[in-house]
């Protein structure tokens, strides 16, 4: 006979209700993994129940990241100014010499990151070079999966190099770099197509599922992108691939395909609803109507955004438009922190210094949505997590009301966006478990993760000395390169590229 699925109370709570902006007190009954019902306080549990005290708690659904890079985690705090191209320039510098080992690692440090910090589910877009393998993703997989969390793990893919991608760049180069940025080259699209579909036909994972991402529509030959398109179909995964998140990949869209590059790839038949664009920056009205109609989602990374001087995403425009919006953190090459709180902060205040009308400002009630119900449709999860609410899956923050953050408590929509910062988290359960309890992350040994990262530091270090000599000499060809790209005006691209559009 099968065994049946424990209960568990949880009792004395304050339970949020963001269209109303209220804590109510309640009582939440969990069958197994999931919620049962949402009662009154004192609502009848079965005997045995598993009782846990939210006494002074605040309740609400587990953030969910809808952006970030796990692989970027042992890079945190690597470089201060740079642009998103020259970040791609440094890949090779801060990704060098990583073994099975480090991928798992690097995942696991942001993974206890954000379950610390209120976050329960996140979109991982993981590199590996030249190739993705099903080894590291698994050893990705299992870092999420032991440290209790969720994830979509999404191997990030292309078939050209950066310097192949931007068209005229190569030919700035000397030819002393030129030889050695032959080095980046990645493996041919039918070699890195055939992993994925090895790693998609035998994903063993319970809580981590897989999805697909050509990392940048232009890094991808059409060959290559409609490949990434069937796999997504035949296995019924995401699509996450970074759009126009920078105002050099816009032209560089426009040279190579005389359109943008989300009318590219929906030429090519990419944007489902499974289609999540992140950042979106420089999206035009049509890109985003275009995804509206799809279904499709963008994850928004206003953090990110911001530290590569991308620029500040139309948020409010792709709401008009009926676009899916998450909010995601980015990897902490770029963030360079993984706090879902921060990123909702950030997505607020991006939005109010963009215009003088604050009538259209992002609202508080919206960033919260966009981290919460907005992720997880991205994620593809959004009938199972998001919410708080009988059928889903009991993903739980205990905030602390007896915090500094919580006194007073006013308008709790308002303050977890706006107050909260990860420091009044108490607790976070993840399908009816407890994963932090009293601040304390249960399933992870600090401690030694530490020490492990300081011995992976240690090991590379050879390898990545020479590897930041040979990006400082790359910075300043690429470091003028694309600015120059960048400060041209975007109709010149737009109506120069017209005439030869494939």
């Amino acid at each position: 006979m099968a065994k049946k699925p424990p209960f568990t109370i949880i009792r004395g709570g304050k339970l949020l209700d963001a269209a109303k902006r209220q804590a109510v007190p309640a009582d939440i009954l969990i069958k197994g993994d999931t919620i049962a019902s949402i009662g009154k306080p004192g609502m009848a549990a079965p005997a045995g129940a598993t009782v846990v005290d939210a006494k002074h708690r605040l309740m609400h659904p587990g953030l969910i990241n809808a952006h970030t890079h796990g692989p970027g985690n042992l890079s945190k705090g690597l470089h201060d100014r740079w642009t998103l191209e020259l970040l791609l320039t440094g890949s090779q510098w801060v990704g060098i010499g990583r073994n099975l080992e480090d991928k798992y690692l690097s995942a696991k440090i942001g993974a206890a990151e954000m379950v610390l910090k209120g976050c329960t589910a996140a979109y991982d877009l993981a590199a590996e070079f030249p190739l993705p393998t099903v080894e590291g993703l698994s050893a990705m997989a299992k870092a999420y999966e032991d440290v209790g969390m969720r994830c979509v793990v999404a191997p990030m893919v292309a078939d050209l190099s950066f310097f192949e991608a931007i068209p005229g760049l190569m030919d700035r180069l000397p030819p002393r770099l030129k030889k050695d940025v032959e080095g980046f080259r990645l493996s041919p699209w039918k070699a890195t197509a055939r992993q994925m579909k090895k790693a998609l036909q035998g994903w063993r994972f319970k809580d981590v599922h897989l999805a697909v991402a050509p990392t940048i529509p232009h890094h991808c030959t059409d060959a290559f992108l409609v490949a990434c398109r069937d796999l997504s179909r035949e296995y019924d995964v995401g699509v996450h691939t970074h759009v126009a998140e920078s105002k050099v990949q816009v032209i560089a869209g426009y040279q190579r395909y005389g359109t943008t590059l989300a009318a590219h790839m929906d030429e090519l038949g990419l944007v489902t609803e499974r289609f999540t664009v992140a950042h979106g920056v420089w999206l035009d009205d049509d890109d985003m109507k275009r995804l509206g109609d799809r279904g499709a989602s963008v994850a928004h990374n206003p953090g990110s955004n911001m530290r590569l001087g991308s620029g500040l995403a139309d948020v409010r425009g792709m709401l008009n438009r009926k676009v899916n919006v998450g909010i995601g953190t980015d990897g902490a090459s770029c963030a360079d922190n993984q706090n879902v709180y921060e990123a909702m902060r950030l997505a607020s205040m991006a939005s109010k210094v963009q215009s003088p009308d604050w009538q259209q400002w992002l609202g508080t009630d919206e960033a919260y949505r966009a981290a919460t119900e907005g992720s997880a449709r991205a994620l593809g999860m959004q009938k199972e997590i998001g919410r708080i609410a009988p059928g889903y899956k009991a993903d739980i923050v205990f905030l602390d009301l007896h915090h500094v953050n919580w006194i007073p408590m006013n308008d709790p929509v308002n303050q977890i966006v706006h107050t909260e910062d990860g420091s009044g988290v108490h607790s976070v359960m993840i399908g009816g478990r407890m994963v932090v309890e009293d601040r304390k992350l249960l399933t992870v040994d600090l401690p030694k993760l530490a020490a492990q990262a300081a011995a992976s530091q240690a090991r590379r270090a050879p390898l990545t000395g020479e590897a930041k000599k040979l990006y400082e000499k790359l910075e300043t060809v690429v470091g003028s390169f694309c600015p120059g790209l960048a400060k041209a005006p975007l109709h010149i691209h737009r109506y120069g590229a017209s005439h030869h559009h494939h």
